[in-house]
């Protein structure tokens, strides 16, 4: 057969939906081995094409991967374009919204949380072209509230908004099973609980305590500090062993001293998130016998943790992709067993919750610290505190009033 006559051939097989496929195969690779792992030739494999066929559709890989942030951002937006419509705002115009949120981010459950953790690698423009999808769809849910709760002012329509998003958005972020019909009945529960809460009144506060090592703590510290500011700022796939030297001020002889390479920072700053999570698990737990009081404690402690070393909290969330395989069942089974701890928790709190519900609740209020403490810039005021504590009072336990300041329950 001559090549014009195979190209032909191709071309007559070819389905109409390939663009679409090309899409959904880059967001899974790229959602699943991050974005700096993937090759042309990887996705090309997942559709069924050579690599060159991709370049039919798309000019390389960066125009891939950014279709597919977009792609992921733009169904969220299209999913809720009858609001701009809806002759009025309403109880059922909120169900409506979010049943159509829950809907495409479970038909996107392997891939949604692309837009959530790689999306910061999209060029400036892109990015601040999700940044508007994102901000939309958050309007369009703020439409509905503010008729439900006339009065609610912005601080407030953004944080139930953006707390909305992220307890729906976390499901992308762990593999737990629950039928569906169960899972879009207690997402929905939970985007109304957090809707019809009251938030606790902001407090003005000018204190923001962070976790930053002076050079007393030595080299080890410094270098861990370091490497987790840059990762966070930079990406992993991004950051050198030359650029934590120089941000540390030691030669790159002294790194080698206490890390292999950059792997074995990166696994070094996983085991210390895990083991300081089960740290404060384990001292509460031993020291509290009622599980209401237990499960308030650790959402303090967890809080306590994440926001005061925010961007430990990010790269958790971020670079799981880059965690070395050998080290990765290791931390990937604390992490079970330190949801699982919590859940069985949540169970004791409220009787009767299913453990597979309070699984999910447990992973929707992980995440939301983390995309709420983003929406706040990580200050750590105790205001900030106290507003994310009581939406994961919410979510968990069902508490409906702020609860009156308490003090930390885990060390620094």
């Amino acid at each position: 057969m001559s090549t014009s006559a195979g190209v032909r051939a191709e071309a007559r097989r070819r389905p109409k939906d390939r663009k679409q496929q090309i899409s959904r195969a880059s967001a899974e690779a790229f959602s699943e081995l991050g974005y700096h792992a993937v090759s042309m030739e990887d996705i090309a494999s997942r559709v069924g094409v050579t690599a060159a066929s991709l370049y039919r559709h798309y000019a390389g890989k960066y125009e891939l991967f950014r279709a597919a942030v977009l792609g992921l951002g733009e169904q969220l937006v299209a999913c809720t374009d009858f609001v701009d419509e809806a002759p009025t705002s309403s109880p059922e115009l909120w169900d409506r919204i979010i049943d159509e949120l829950i809907e495409t981010t479970l038909r996107n459950r392997s891939s949604g949380g692309l837009y959530r953790w790689e999306g910061r690698y999209l060029q400036p423009e892109d990015q601040a072209l999700l940044n508007a999808q994102i901000k939309l769809v958050n309007r369009r849910l703020q439409r509905p509230l503010e008729e439900i709760q006339p009065g609610i002012d912005s601080r407030e329509r953004w944080t139930k908004s953006s707390a909305v998003l992220s307890v729906i958005g976390s499901i992308t972020d762990h593999r737990a099973k629950l039928p569906t019909t169960e899972l879009r009945t207690l997402l929905a529960r939970m985007a109304r609980d957090i809707r019809d809460c009251e938030l606790p009144p902001k407090i003005v506060e000018t204190t923001q305590l962070r976790n930053v090592p002076s050079s007393a703590a030595g080299d080890y510290e410094q270098i861990l500090y370091s490497a987790m500011i840059l990762f966070n700022e930079r990406g992993y796939r991004e950051t050198g062993m030359d650029d934590i030297a120089s941000a540390t001020g030691l030669p790159l002889s002294s790194i080698y001293r206490f890390f292999s390479g950059k792997s074995a920072i990166l696994a070094t700053v996983y085991r210390r998130a895990a083991d300081r999570v089960s740290g404060d698990l384990a001292l509460i737990l031993s020291t509290t016998a009622d599980p209401r009081d237990a499960v308030a404690r650790l959402i303090d402690a967890y809080i306590w943790r994440s926001f005061v070393e925010p961007e430990l909290a990010y790269v958790y969330y971020a670079e799981r992709v880059n965690v070395p395989t050998e080290d990765r069942l290791a931390l990937n089974n604390i992490q079970r067993a330190t949801v699982e701890a919590w859940v069985a928790q949540v169970v004791g709190a409220r009787p009767g919750t299913p453990a597979a519900h309070a699984r999910f609740a447990v992973h929707a209020a992980f995440a939301l610290v983390v995309d709420l403490g983003r929406l706040v810039h990580y200050r750590n005021t105790e205001s900030s505190r106290l507003i994310v504590g009581h939406l994961l009072r919410v979510i968990l336990l069902g508490e409906d009033k702020p609860q009156p300041k308490r003090r930390r329950a885990a060390a620094k």
